[in-house]
């Protein structure tokens, strides 16, 4: 059942999706649709009110709508194309004051996951990416997914980088919970950033030499946790950056870890999840870790 409320507490557990009525907010809608759908999450639909906005210009005549009144519909718009994406999916929505960023970083705390367009209304045509996405991914409590388009055909395949790194780790139970709940095959993809037979130079890079076993072992023990899930080991003599670029164009998905080994401690984005997020065909999620709570898992979850 829909509710469509202003403000309303937020759902734990939710997916959220914050629009504001941009091309790539619509697109940013569908998927959040998408996946609340698939993993059985209810999708909560925010709009964030900047109240450095005056509700009525001074130039408008007394019959234009205020912005209270755009605000809200917009919100319905969006819900209504939420039940046509995802019928079965409870929605609500809310409308909140404040800044955009600050304001979805509350979100997070309470969400599954946060969603948004890559460029929001107000930014510069010439920008890949916009504030907000930049702003959320790696400061969220709860994975972000920053999305650009939609894939047209969709290939079956999740993308995740993987370094072992502690967010690597999150980032591929991010994308195995993904895969799950797709029936999607998942390919782990390393960028081996020095040659094989190199001695292993200090702070740079995050596995010695000998790293295919090393990440072979690990992967053997998530093919034990996830028998369903067919996962493809993908170790590349390439920076990470422009090889998960290549793959996210047949892929689904591309999932990263806010910040791997060798990154600075006070950097909450590293330099590949930058990379990516600039640089990636398809939705992108950066997942940070620790987390305050255990990602869910999905595995018995009903694809729609």
């Amino acid at each position: 059942m829909s509710t469509r409320t202003g403000e309303r507490a937020a759902m734990n557990g939710a997916v959220v999706v914050g629009v504001d009525g941009s091309r790539t907010a619509w697109a940013a809608l569908a998927w959040a649709a998408g996946d609340a759908g698939r993993r059985e999450l209810p999708l909560r639909i925010v709009h964030v009110r900047e109240p450095w906005l005056a509700e009525r210009p001074l130039s408008a005549s007394s019959d234009q709508e205020t912005l209270t009144e755009r605000c809200d519909t917009l919100l319905a718009a969006a819900a209504d194309r939420a039940h046509e994406l995802a019928p079965g999916v409870r929605t609500s929505t809310a409308l909140v004051t404040g800044a955009v960023i600050e304001r979805l970083r509350s979100e997070s705390e309470t969400a599954d996951t946060v969603v948004v367009g890559s460029r929001g209304l107000g930014g510069f045509a010439g920008l890949v990416l916009g504030s907000v996405g930049f702003g959320l991914a790696g400061y969220a409590e709860s994975p972000v997914v920053v999305v650009r388009r939609l894939p047209r055909d969709g290939s079956g395949e999740i993308v995740v980088g993987y370094d072992a790194s502690p967010c690597a780790e999150m980032a591929l139970e991010y994308a195995l919970a993904q895969a799950v709940a797709r029936r999607a095959r998942l390919r782990v993809l390393y960028g081996r950033r020095y040659p094989y037979t190199a001695p292993h130079p200090v702070g740079y890079g995050p596995l010695p030499v000998g790293e295919a076993d090393e990440i072979g072992r690990r992967l053997a023990l998530r093919r034990e946790k996830y028998p369903d899930v067919e996962l493809i080991e993908s170790i590349v003599d390439e920076h990470p950056v422009p090889a998960l670029a290549a793959a996210s164009r047949v892929a689904d998905l591309v999932v990263v870890g806010s910040r791997g080994l060798g990154g600075f401690t006070s950097a909450m984005l590293g330099s590949v999840s930058r990379g990516v997020l600039q640089r990636a065909h398809c939705p992108v999620s950066v997942v940070s870790a620790p987390r305050r709570r255990p990602l869910r898992r999905t595995l018995g979850a009903r694809v729609r």
